[in-house]
């Protein structure tokens, strides 16, 4: 990995908006400004997918399907075992914690696909699908999770009757996932003549919106930072090292699995390494008010998605370029 495969300005702008924070500026964006450019940012890449799909095989979707659904249950529970048996940390602070770690980042994703524009890397439709998928099923393994725990701490469930109904609902009906599949059967199903009516404004700016959601990203990881001394010295080096298992399996099933380029390989692994931070945090408050939001939230925010942006995308693209034989 060299240097310049960093000097990205999605990249080099979420460094800008940290050291904004660590110096203390009085640097702020309009409050409701990071709500309206992931609202724009997500429609982008779902009309982008869902173009590209058009002209794909819809069959050969099927094996991303596997792959999101596979990750989804898979790495919670793998995160769950880490966190219990290495850690020690009580159940139900490791169940919401795990939760985290099967979802996904659009926002990391999002930094991956300018990486491998940045560099000229061309990559399959087919994550765009994983990335709509993974939200749920890592939400409903949370739940399966915080009832598990509980049940071995002897305590009986604080939850409310008829909430895990509304939070199984709700991961499927999330915002991001219903603008995701909406964009992605939109572009799917208009015309080239229609799309590139639209295709300036979703296309040719995408990336220097990128740049400013992740500076706004960058101020918000800046404020975690001060929070490292109340997580413990474990759970930090969970936070890196959780991705660097979650990228493992997405090399192998990315490569081996799906038969994927470099660039479609970097993306499945990048997913797989990814932490969320938007659509789990409220859903593990809701379904487990007993466990340190700081812990979640300072992992997600201040440890993983600033070691995916800066350390993890340029790391993953170099591995899948040796799976591939042209490293």
């Amino acid at each position: 990995m060299s240097i310049s495969s960093l000097l990205v300005p999605a990249i080099l702008f979420f460094a800008l908006g940290m050291l904004a924070c660590i110096i203390k500026s009085d640097l702020k964006f309009p409050p409701d400004m990071h709500k309206m450019i992931v609202i724009y940012l997500l429609i982008g890449i779902g009309l982008h997918g869902g173009k590209a799909l058009a002209t794909s095989n819809m069959g050969d979707a099927l094996p991303a399907v596997w792959a999101a659904l596979a990750f989804g249950v898979g790495l919670p529970i793998i995160a769950y075992v880490i966190l219990r048996a290495l850690g020690k940390i009580d159940p139900l602070n490791a169940a919401a914690i795990s939760a985290h770690y099967g979802s996904v980042s659009a926002g990391t994703y999002m930094t991956a696909v300018a990486f491998l524009g940045g560099i000229g890397i061309t990559y399959e439709a087919y994550p765009v699908i994983m990335l709509a998928i993974m939200e749920s099923p890592a939400i409903m393994i949370g739940l399966v999770l915080a009832g598990y725990s509980r049940k071995i701490m002897g305590g009986a469930a604080k939850a409310e009757k008829g909430m895990y109904k509304h939070l199984l609902l709700e991961a499927f009906t999330n915002g991001s996932i219903l603008l995701l599949f909406g964009s992605m059967a939109i572009g799917a199903a208009v015309s080239d003549a229609s799309y590139k009516k639209i295709e300036p404004f979703f296309e040719t700016i995408f990336m220097g919106a990128l740049c400013i959601f992740l500076a706004d990203m960058g101020m918000e990881a800046g404020k975690r930072l001060s929070e490292f001394k109340q997580v413990g010295v474990f759970l930090v080096g969970f936070g890196i090292g959780m991705p660097l298992i979650g990228a493992f399996f997405g090399l192998l099933l990315g490569h081996y699995y799906l038969g994927y380029s470099v660039g479609g390989v970097t993306l499945v692994t990048v997913l797989a390494a990814s932490c969320s931070y938007i659509a789990v945090p409220p859903a593990m408050r809701l379904a487990i008010p007993e466990a340190n939001p700081s812990f979640y939230l300072t992992l997600s925010l201040g440890c993983t998605f600033p070691f995916n942006v800066v350390i993890g995308i340029p790391t993953y693209y170099a591995a899948a370029q040796y799976l591939a034989g042209q490293a």
